[in-house]
């Protein structure tokens, strides 16, 4: 029975980091190394795994299906990493943490950050709230919630309040979808107030586009769900998305753009916030900024 092979986390990490954000010279970037630096990595981890893991596509790179293997064993690894770093980093943490977020994360990244930190700190306990923005947004005006991410508008509100990204506004339909320049497009939207929605209809009028109503939803899951049935398309970003679901070519169907809209990190008082939350503040910030592909 020969010697055992130890992957190297730090390679591993470089792995992960460039399938995720699709570039490995975003990954060079991001990990403040050079390109060639990132090469010999990842053919340091084919020569230790002996196999072939990307394979090249294009102007990029894919994963081969032992590729796909190493990535689910290399998050794994990670994970435990991280989680056994942040334990001995902070192991006295406890207490309640109330954070609020927005669901167009819920199904992607978000529950993965909550598991990690739970795993973590069990003696910290987090009551997550998914809402909408503006219940979020209500909830830390009166002190229910400790953090909130949320979709926002103009400039900072004051104290507490962090701008993380702005991303651009898409119109989503399914891949099938055909406008009828004759007929009013049917449109699927949250209930009021929505500011995709307000954003949306404030930009068909600009433009003179009759639209209609075809579907409304006090939930985004009721809106995909829509959307995933044909009966029209809705304005969102493109996180999040669910099978069925595709950003729109506007101008193969001329619709007009609709700007950009801000993603928003909200704090309760740091003055009366507890170690626990300011850790997971951290955590959560840096979290969606590696997520959206963002230097943090």
């Amino acid at each position: 029975m020969g010697a055992p092979v130890n992957l190297d986390l730090d390679v591993l990490r470089t792995f992960v980091t460039g399938h995720d954000l699709g570039s490995y010279a975003k990954a060079a970037d991001r990990l403040g190394r050079s390109q060639s630096a990132i090469s010999l990595q990842l053919r340091k981890l084919e020569e230790t795994t002996g196999r072939t893991l990307l394979r090249k596509s294009g102007r990029g790179l894919a994963l081969t299906p032992e590729g796909e293997i190493v990535l689910g064993f290399a998050r794994r690894l990670l994970e435990l990493n991280d989680e056994a770093v942040a334990a001995v980093r902070n192991p006295s943490l406890e207490g309640q943490i109330r954070v609020g977020l927005l669901p167009d994360f819920t199904e992607t990244w978000l529950p993965d950050v909550l598991g990690s930190f739970s795993r973590a700190h069990p003696n910290v306990h987090i009551e997550a709230r998914v809402e909408r923005s503006g219940t979020l947004k209500d909830a830390i005006d009166r002190g229910e919630l400790e953090l909130a991410l949320t979709w926002a508008e103009g400039a900072d509100s004051g104290f507490g309040t962090e701008n993380l990204a702005s991303l651009p506004i898409v119109w989503i339909g399914r891949s099938d979808f055909v406008r009828s320049p004759d007929e009013a497009l049917p449109l699927v939207m949250l209930d009021q107030p929505c500011l995709f929605r307000r954003r949306g209809l404030a930009a068909l009028d600009a433009a003179g586009i009759s639209w209609r109503l075809a579907f409304t939803s006090p939930s985004l899951s009721g809106l995909w769900a829509a959307v995933a049935a044909g009966l029209g398309i809705t304005l969102r970003t493109a996180q999040g998305l669910p099978e069925r679901a595709f950003v729109l070519d506007i101008g193969s169907i001329g619709l007009p753009r609709v700007g950009e809209v801000g993603l928003r990190l909200y704090k309760s008082d740091g003055s009366s916030a507890s170690p626990a939350a300011l850790h997971f503040c951290s955590i959560l910030r840096d979290s969606c900024l590696a997520h959206l592909g963002i230097w943090c």
